[in-house]
C-alpha cells in the first residue's frame, strides 16, 4: 500500500491525527507518524525529528497554518505526489508551493475519504 506521512501526529485519542494514524494502518497503509512529542500511536513510535523518509505518497497535515512554515522544506523534500489538507490546516502559500513543485493538494479530511473509498 501507499506510505503516508501523518503530520502532527498525537498519541492523545482524543486528537483527530491519533484517529487518522490507526485508520490508516487499519486499511493498510504504511504509516509515518511525525509529531512534537515522543509516544506511539497504533504501534508505530511517533517521530519527534525529520526523518528520512522515502517513497512518501502522501502528506496528511494536522498542524495548523501557523506552525507549518518551519516544516516547508522537509514536507516538499520528500517529494509526495500529494498534500492532504485536513479542516484547520488549509494554507494558500504551502498549496501553491506544492503545485508549483507539481504536488497534488486537497484540502479534504484523510479520516472521511478512508471511510468512503476514496483515499
Amino acid at each position: 500500500m501507499k506510505k503516508t506521512l501523518v503530520l502532527g501526529a498525537s498519541d492523545n485519542p482524543a486528537r483527530y491525527s491519533f484517529r487518522a494514524v490507526h485508520q490508516l494502518k487499519k486499511y493498510g497503509h504504511d504509516v509515518v507518524p511525525v509529531g512534537i512529542r515522543k509516544g506511539q500511536v497504533a504501534g508505530y513510535d511517533i517521530h519527534t525529528d525529520r526523518p528520512a523518509a522515502t517513497a512518501v505518497d502522501t502528506v496528511t497535515l494536522y498542524v495548523g497554518p501557523q506552525n507549518q512554515p518551519s516544516w516547508y522544506d522537509y514536507i516538499l523534500d520528500l517529494q509526495p505526489k500529494r498534500i492532504i489538507f485536513n479542516p484547520g490546516t488549509e494554507n494558500p502559500e504551502l498549496e501553491r508551493l506544492a503545485q508549483e513543485r507539481g504536488i497534488r493538494t486537497e484540502e479534504a479530511c484523510t479520516l472521511v475519504m478512508l471511510s468512503v473509498g476514496q483515499y
